[in-house]
């Protein structure tokens, strides 16, 4: 079976080192990825030491994998890089602006996946860590990231120590539309999600959140409209710092 069927997220890791030769090689080969303009606006931050994955962790709610994985990669949007390559060249950049910042954030994107999909295939385990937008600013003073470079996804990465189940997937014609975008029916809604919304785990889910929906967990206790509107304002002021809007 090809691994990207049986792919799981790995919290868990045992206690055997990743080696540079490994971790370097994997790197560089995810460097084929997909690039704007074969600009390769991304850079990796590669953490081992013991010391820096504490002062990480809070930036991440302290989940235990940050601290316990060998090796934790910080993918950053980086147009620093490019924009002093073409100042040392007699060009004259212009990337300090948000359409800047989303081509770098899915060049780094699409080389955090080309990465992972790498380090899976090697049997290494992983786990993307959302919180990596939540408190940018931890990360950017943490790393001491400059002006025009913004961290946009981080993995923990080793060996695997567990084996959990496989998260559930809506159907694949639940995110397919034919020719042009085909909107939701309250009847397809119900149809799409009804498999999901029928596990025991998320029957669990609801139960012990009080709530009446799997729906309302999402929103009423992990995703709040308080929670995300914050963020979403500390992340444009971090832009802001970082050079990406004016």
């Amino acid at each position: 079976m090809n691994t990207i069927d049986t792919r799981r997220s790995i919290r868990k890791y045992s206690a055997c080192e990743v080696s540079d030769t490994l971790l370097n090689t994997l790197l560089a080969k995810a460097e084929r990825t997909q690039t704007m303009g074969n600009l390769q606006l991304y850079s990796v931050i590669v953490t081992r030491s013991e010391e820096m994955k504490k002062r990480l962790a809070p930036a991440h709610f302290n989940q235990p994998m940050v601290t316990g994985a060998p090796v934790v990669l910080t993918f950053c949007a980086d147009f620093r890089r490019t924009t002093l390559w073409a100042e040392q060249r007699a060009a004259t950049p212009g990337y300090d602006n948000i359409l800047s910042f989303m081509n770098a954030a899915t060049d780094a994107l699409l080389y955090c996946q080309t990465f992972c999909n790498l380090a899976e295939e090697q049997g290494l385990g992983c786990c993307f860590l959302g919180t990596t937008v939540y408190m940018p600013q931890h990360i950017i003073d943490t790393l001491r990231l400059p002006r025009l470079v913004m961290p946009v996804a981080t993995i923990t990465l080793g060996w695997p120590n567990e084996q959990p189940p496989l998260s559930d997937r809506l159907p694949v014609e639940a995110i397919v539309h034919d020719e042009t975008y085909c909107d939701y029916t309250p009847q397809r809604i119900d149809s799409l999600y009804a498999e999901k919304e029928s596990l025991p785990e998320n029957r669990g889910f609801v139960e012990i959140n009080n709530k009446q929906t799997l729906a309302q967990v999402y929103t009423d206790c992990r995703y709040t409209r308080k929670d995300n509107e914050a963020m979403s304002a500390t992340f444009i002021d971090t832009l802001r710092q970082q050079g990406f809007i004016k």
